[in-house]
C-alpha cells in the first residue's frame, strides 16, 4: 500500500470548532484514505534550527494560541506516539545527509492536531512530528521531503500543514469578504502544480503575484514542498478545495498521488493564468 501525502491549510485555530467546508473537505479525505499504521506531521508552527523529530510515547496537546475562545483550550487530541518511528525517521534523515535529531518531550501543535481533529477523529493513529528547519530555501524544504520518500509505502501518511496564503495582518475572523489577491496567488501555485512546474515554485516569492503580500514570513508555505518531495506519486494530485475563511486565509488541500473516487466532489479544476 502506497498512500498519498498531503499539504494541508490549518488557518486559524477556529477550525477545530468552526469546521465549515475545511472540516467537511478534510474529514471525507481522512474516510477516503486507507487507515495508515502511522501518521508524519510536518507543521508550521514547530520551527528548530536542526530537523527534529518528536519521539514522545504520549504527546501532549498543546494550546499555542492566544485570545481565542476559552473552549479552544479545552480540546484535547490524545493521540499516541510512535518512538521507534520518530528515532527511524531520525536516522533516515541523517542518512541522506540532513543531520536531524530526537525530542522525546515534544507535543503536538495546532498545526497538527487541529487538522487532525478531522483526517483521523477516533486520535487513535500514532502521530509523530517533524519540525521545519528555520531559514531553509524553499529547495532545501525539497530535499527534506524527498529524503522522506519511502514512507509513503510503509504505511506512513506524511502530511504538511501550513496555509497557501497567510497575511495576519489582514486577517478578519469570521470575515465575509474575500481579497482578490489571496485568490490570485492560489490560483497561481495551483496552476504551477497543474504544470509540475516545480521551478517556478521554488522561485514562487518572484514569479507568483502577490507573493510577499500572501507571506509576509514564509514559514506557513513551506510543508508544501515538504509534502511535495516526499510524494512517490507526484505528479499526480488533486486540488481539493476547502474555500478562503477569514478573508484572506486560502484553504485548500493537495493530495499528491492518485486520489480516491470518493473524493471527487471535493477535487476543484486546475486554474489556467492568462
Amino acid at each position: 500500500m502506497t498512500l498519498p501525502t498531503l499539504f494541508v491549510s490549518h488557518g486559524s485555530p477556529m477550525l477545530a470548532v468552526q469546521p465549515g467546508r475545511t472540516g467537511v473537505m478534510l474529514g471525507a479525505v481522512g474516510q477516503a484514505l486507507p487507515r495508515p499504521r502511522a501518521i508524519l506531521v510536518v507543521s508550521a508552527h514547530w520551527m528548530t534550527s536542526v530537523p527534529t523529530v518528536s519521539t514522545s510515547p504520549h504527546p501532549e496537546t498543546i494550546h499555542d494560541f492566544g485570545g481565542f475562545p476559552r473552549v479552544l483550550y479545552t480540546l484535547e487530541y490524545p493521540a499516541p506516539g510512535d518512538p521507534v518511528l520518530g528515532e527511524a525517521i531520525a536516522t533516515r534523515l541523517t542518512r541522506a545527509g540532513i543531520p536531524a535529531t530526537t525530542d522525546g518531550r515534544r507535543g503536538l501543535d495546532h498545526g497538527a492536531w487541529v487538522p487532525l481533529r478531522y483526517l483521523a477523529p477516533a486520535a487513535d493513529i500514532p502521530v509523530v512530528q517533524l519540525s521545519l528547519p528555520s531559514r531553509w530555501s524553499p529547495s532545501q524544504y525539497l530535499a527534506l521531503g524527498r529524503a522522506l520518500q519511502g514512507l509513503d509505502g510503509e504505511g506512513v501518511l506524511v502530511i504538511g500543514s501550513g496555509s497557501i496564503t497567510h497575511n495576519l495582518y489582514e486577517f478578519e475572523m469570521d470575515g465575509e469578504e474575500v481579497d482578490p489577491r489571496a485568490k490570485a496567488f492560489t490560483d497561481w501555485v495551483e496552476a504551477r502544480l497543474g504544470a509540475a512546474d516545480v521551478a517556478a515554485l521554488l522561485d514562487y516569492r518572484r514569479q507568483a503575484p502577490h507573493a510577499v503580500w500572501a507571506h509576509p514570513t514564509d514559514e506557513h508555505l513551506m510543508p508544501l514542498f515538504v509534502a511535495l518531495g516526499a510524494a512517490s506519486g507526484w505528479p499526480a494530485h488533486a486540488v481539493l478545495a476547502g474555500g478562503i475563511r477569514d478573508k484572506v486565509m486560502s484553504m485548500d488541500a493537495y493530495l499528491f498521488g492518485v486520489a480516491p473516487a470518493a473524493l471527487a466532489p471535493y477535487v476543484a479544476p486546475t486554474p489556467v493564468l492568462s
